[in-house]
């Protein structure tokens, strides 16, 4: 049996998907946790178990994880957290201690790009994922950290400046190139992780996507998918840290976004060689044409 943490996010809800509809995993139970199974959908809801509550609660964990062979990890966001091991590595205790007691095998987390690249540790959500890893790492279970770099998925927030004034923005430099991600891509990933569990011991396996690019280039593809002028504005940090408070976000959450894309803009995720086994296959070009443009022009 295979549990799925957050299977309504988007890459749980891929996940889900992936393993219900076109892996041979579809043969196996599938479990999953959700805070309100009303926001599946009914053809997932009669074929799954469906575990009710908070998988950062002892309780909820330990009741899905009996009998569960593999879990998939997923920490929910938190932008009003008083500190980011609140959200990362203490919401995780919980589900630590139940792996073990439950005789959990293996596990596969959503973290992220950076480890052996940090500097002084200072990464805001970089850092606090990568302490989450080592305390479901210390547990003993077989555990897979899929390391990812920032999600191509991450824009559909700025759809609407996109759409109505052709501009997006983040506080990086413009030519800096990095690598980006599909999130169907570390869906699918995971997917492939938790299918197949010849795997033992613990590690990172890099999903890196199959290119670096800079914001101007990314502006540069979205022109020419979208068909009208897409430009990168660089934002500074007082202005993005205005920008986050207007949509209520905390100060330890803003603080460590910062934190992650000035250390992103030093070269926090090119520390990982793109190979076969690293590159997921969705270009930007393509997510553009699949994802972006269906979404502005909704």
């Amino acid at each position: 049996m295979i549990v799925i943490t957050a299977p309504t996010s988007t890459i749980g809800g891929r996940l889900l998907d992936l393993l219900l509809n076109e892996s041979p995993t579809r043969t196996e139970e599938l479990r999953v946790i959700a805070r309100d199974p009303g926001k599946l959908p009914e053809t997932v809801r009669t074929r799954v178990d469906v575990v009710t509550g908070s998988h950062g609660d002892a309780e909820v964990v330990d009741r899905a994880f009996a009998g569960a062979d593999a879990v998939f990890w997923l920490v929910p966001p938190n932008p009003q957290a008083s500190s980011l091991d609140s959200v990362f590595a203490e919401f995780t205790r919980a589900a630590a201690k139940a792996f073990t007691a439950n005789r959990v095998g293996h596990v596969v987390g959503v973290s992220a790009l950076g480890r052996g690249t940090l500097v002084a540790g200072r990464a805001g959500h970089v850092t606090a994922s990568l302490a989450m890893d080592d305390l479901i790492a210390g547990t003993g279970v077989a555990y897979r950290a899929l390391a990812n770099p920032s999600f191509m998925d991450n824009l559909l927030r700025q759809v609407v400046s996109i759409r109505d004034n052709g501009v997006f923005t983040d506080i990086v430099t413009a030519d800096q190139k990095s690598p980006t991600v599909a999130t169907r891509d570390i869906a699918a990933a995971a997917a492939g992780l938790l299918c197949d569990r010849s795997w033992t011991g613990t590690g990172e396996v890099p999903v890196l996507g199959p290119e670096d690019l800079s914001q101007n280039e990314m502006a540069g593809i979205m022109t020419d998918v979208l068909g009208r002028p897409v430009r990168y504005e660089r934002q500074s940090v007082d202005d993005f840290r205005a920008a986050l408070a207007r949509y209520g976000v905390g100060d330890a959450h803003a603080q460590g976004l910062v934190d992650m894309m000035l250390a992103k803009d030093d070269g926090l995720d090119s520390g990982v060689p793109r190979t076969p086994q690293t590159a997921s296959p969705t270009t930007f070009r393509e997510w553009c044409e699949e994802v972006l443009k269906p979404a502005v022009g909704a």
